[in-house]
This record gives structure tokens, sequence and C-alpha cells, in this order.
């Protein structure tokens, strides 16, 4: 049911660059149940250069069809919700439905995020002087880096990614170890 998570650079699954992994424990009967790779630096420098050859092409993409892009995220994530739920469990210690709860209100916020995509207005400033035009536009400005809490893993991570992708933005997530498994699966869902 559980498996050992790589990390997911530039489309690819791989094993960390010096091999080292963390293990996942169960909470409630403090069992190993798995490993998440651990990244090191030269992980870290690879994941920005991807990050950066991304938001490259993303940051072309019109608002409206990143919304689309986010919808369809949000509907696999209820699609897999029951998938999702007990993996969350096993992780977090949470009761089953908690975790499908949480699962399914995770993608309730990809699409809110998803419609506000679609109303980044810019807007204009009234002007000191005659002839003068002073504009704001929103536009895309490069990747982040999110750093998510353990607790509500789906929720922390949907709330930073689905921000900053509806914005132009792309995101490199770390979760703590306890929420290993399911930053694993999370890029998976944008496909």
């Amino acid at each position: 049911m559980y498996s050992d998570v790589l990390i997911f650079i530039d489309g690819l699954w791989t094993m960390a660059a010096g091999g080292r992994t963390i293990p996942v424990v169960n909470p409630s009967t403090g069992e190993p149940i798995g490993t998440v790779a651990h990244a090191d630096k030269s992980d870290l420098d690879r994941a920005l250069e991807a990050a950066d050859k991304g938001f490259r092409v993303w940051r072309k993409i019109s608002a409206f069809d990143r919304s689309k892009v986010m919808r369809k995220a949000a509907d696999l994530l209820r699609e897999r919700a029951d998938a999702i739920a007990p993996l969350l469990t096993l992780e977090q210690g949470k009761p089953l439905g908690d975790s499908k709860g949480e699962a399914l209100a995770g993608a309730d916020v990809i699409d809110w995020f998803a419609e506000e995509a679609r109303r980044a207005y810019g807007r204009v400033i009234p002007a000191r002087a005659e002839g003068v035009y002073q504009l704001v536009v929103k536009e895309p400005v490069g990747p982040v880096a999110a750093f998510t809490p353990w607790n509500f893993p789906i929720n922390q991570v949907v709330r930073k990614l689905s921000l900053r992708a509806g914005g132009g933005l792309l995101d490199h997530r770390q979760g703590p170890g306890g929420n290993a498994g399911l930053a694993g699966r999370a890029d998976p869902l944008l496909r």
C-alpha cells in the first residue's frame, strides 16, 4: 500500500543524488511504513533549473488555459480521494473520514483559485500629469519555493500551489517527512 517516495525533478522520479532517505513513520504505531528521498544541495539546484525551464513555458499559457489545467487537477483529486485517504491516514494518524475530507476540500480550494486565475485583472492608476499613463499589469515573475506544515498536507500544498499556478508561477513544494507519500503523489495530479 505504501511505497518509497522518490524526488520528482524535471518530469522524472529519481533517488536523491546522495542516496539518502528519511523513514516515514506511522504515528499510530511508531512503525516505519516507507522512506522518502532526502534531497541535498545538488538536488535542489536541479529542481531550481527545472522550475526555471518549466516557468518559461507556463508563463506563456493564458490565465484562461491555466484555469482549465487547475480544474482538471481538482477533478482528478476528487476522483482519487478514496485512494489518497488511506495514505494520509497512514502518514498523519487522522481518521479515514477526515483524510478523505481533506482531499475533497483540497479539490475545492484548487477550483476556487482556478476561477480567481481567470480574473487576474490589472488596473489604470490616475496620473498626476497630462499625457502620463500608469498601468498595473499582473504577470508571472518566477518560480517560488513553498514549505508546508505537517498537519494538513493536502490543504497546505493546494493553497500554495494553486495561488501560484493560477498566477502563472511554478512551485517547488517540500512537505515534512510526515507527509512524504502525499507530496510524492501530488505532481501526477497535474498531468
